[in-house]
């Protein structure tokens, strides 16, 4: 296809009648957002959710994105207007919309201050993140600053040359400050736990570490809060792409493919404004903490344990997994016996119908979403998806041989070689580290050790425990000498 064919905001009206598009005047948007980390979920979830508002007819709440790295994003979709294709595909068809909630994109290591001056512009109330675990340069086990992080060393020695998201964030604060300017709002919408009180706790501290008195402006006076986000959202492949395009009769260079379901549950707290989010389906309360453990635990940590058994199984994606003998019914029986027991009581919350959902969500055979995908970064989100859920069954005398299983598959896969001997490509921030630890292991106690001396993944507690170093031991034993079929199948009979 030629430039000319490529989704535009003046090709808008050339789209087939049966394409969504923006029901709003796009020149007359206001930025009102500045979100940070502009990846597949944010596009397949908050901007959707911003989309609708804007053609409620608020049109204050234009999003401006940007990214801390790659320039990919922004070069696709800056020709497109900022324009792209969500696809929601299920087992009877797929439905396209183009979404329009972009005002710009930005790429924060090209220009770091087109960047700040973004966050600073006084029409701008909310910055809202998806940067992933790893972005918040904190520890996973205790959810503290790391401050001997190399982005955090360089931003508190250069603050006005930023490179990570919690540098870029307090150096837009001072700006604002010191020009009097309404303090923003931030919006995380990680899978962290309490990620806006995580988020005030690494922003505080580097502040305070910054200026003393900063650091108390922080704590006091910026509002940070906490999400529960879900929506499951593949990589985009090359044949997604030439499928979107053809059936746009237009190019779209990075669609996006996701599944019906979207939740967010959101704390109420924006003294400066936020958009009615609500009217598309986002929920506000006053404590989102018992919405997220309920996914974090049931959703998230089932979906790393298929991950992890699934890819060394040989399985591409979580549906072929489901697909396979025995891993329906081992996720089942771990939310229902291990996972579930820990969680409290959530008012107009049916747990019972919700696991049956996720299962059908993980088995939707036209999302394909690929276990290699879903283990990246294992490091970062083991300790919230299994290893918070382990100490409370730990707590409660209670066994937990399934999670500890997934764990044991998270040890086995980062270790970084397959079944059949190949190189995993592991992309975690501790993979060397986790491969040089694995180098030289020749049991499953051996490779137990070395792994649980990851301080900044299993804490202090979890080594110490004879119960679990024993559970994640024999798990790990059973995989290295069955494989994750045959400790999979055998789990689920038990």
């Amino acid at each position: 296809m030629s430039a000319t064919d490529r989704l535009s905001n003046s090709r808008l009206r050339d789209l087939p009648s049966t394409v969504a598009r923006p029901g709003y005047d796009r020149s007359r948007m206001q930025t009102g957002i500045v979100h940070i980390g502009i990846g597949a979920f944010h596009r397949a979830h908050q901007a959707v959710y911003t989309d609708a508002v804007l053609a409620g007819g608020d049109l204050g709440w234009g999003i401006v994105g940007a990214s801390l790295r790659s320039v990919d994003t922004r070069d696709a979709l800056a020709p497109q207007d900022g324009l792209y294709t969500v696809v929601v595909r299920d087992g009877g068809g797929e439905r396209l919309s183009v979404i329009g909630s972009s005002t710009g994109l930005l790429v924060a290591p090209e220009n770091p201050q087109a960047l700040l001056a973004a966050m600073t512009d006084p029409q701008v109330k909310i910055i809202s993140l998806t940067v992933t675990e790893k972005g918040y340069c904190h520890s996973p086990a205790s959810g503290e600053l790391d401050e001997a992080h190399p982005d955090i060393r360089h931003d508190l020695a250069s603050p006005n040359l930023p490179r990570s998201v919690i540098g870029f964030i307090v150096e837009a604060i001072a700006r604002r400050r010191a020009a009097r300017v309404r303090p923003f709002t931030l919006l995380s919408c990680d899978n962290l736990p309490a990620n806006g009180r995580t988020l005030k706790r690494v922003v505080s501290r580097f502040a305070a570490l910054r200026d003393a008195d900063l650091g108390r402006f922080v704590a006091g006076e910026i509002a940070c809060p906490s999400t529960m986000v879900d929506r499951i959202v593949p990589a985009t492949t090359d044949a997604d792409r030439a499928a979107v395009s053809r059936a746009l009769g237009m190019e779209d260079a990075w669609p996006i493919m996701t599944e019906p379901f979207s939740q967010w549950v959101i704390e109420d707290d924006f003294p400066a404004g936020r958009p009615a989010w609500e009217m598309a389906g986002a929920t506000f309360v006053s404590d989102v903490d018992p919405y997220e453990l309920m996914k974090l635990r049931l959703l998230n940590g089932s979906h790393s344990t298929l991950a992890y058994l699934g890819y060394l199984a040989g399985h591409e994606t979580v549906s072929d997994t489901m697909a396979a003998p025995g891993f329906a019914t081992l996720v089942r029986s771990m939310m229902d016996e291990e996972v579930t027991p820990t969680l409290p009581r959530l008012p107009g919350i049916d747990l019972e119908a919700y696991k049956t959902d996720l299962l059908a969500r993980f088995r939707n055979p036209a999302l394909r979403h690929r276990t290699w995908q879903i283990a990246m970064d294992g490091s970062q989100k083991l300790p919230q998806r299994l290893l918070g859920t382990i100490r409370d069954r730990i707590a409660a005398g209670a066994p937990f041989a399934r999670l500890a299983l997934g764990v044991a598959a998270w040890i086995r896969y980062a270790a970084g070689t397959d079944e059949k001997g190949g190189r995993i490509d592991v992309r975690d921030p501790l993979a060397e580290t986790m491969r040089e630890r694995a180098e030289g292991c020749a049991s499953a106690a051996e490779l137990t050790a070395a792994f649980l001396e990851l301080e900044q993944v299993f804490g202090l507690d979890l080594p110490a425990n004879p119960h679990f170093v024993a559970a994640v031991e024999a798990a790990l034993d059973d995989l290295l000498a069955n494989g994750a079929a045959a400790s999979a199948a055998r789990m689920a009979a038990a």
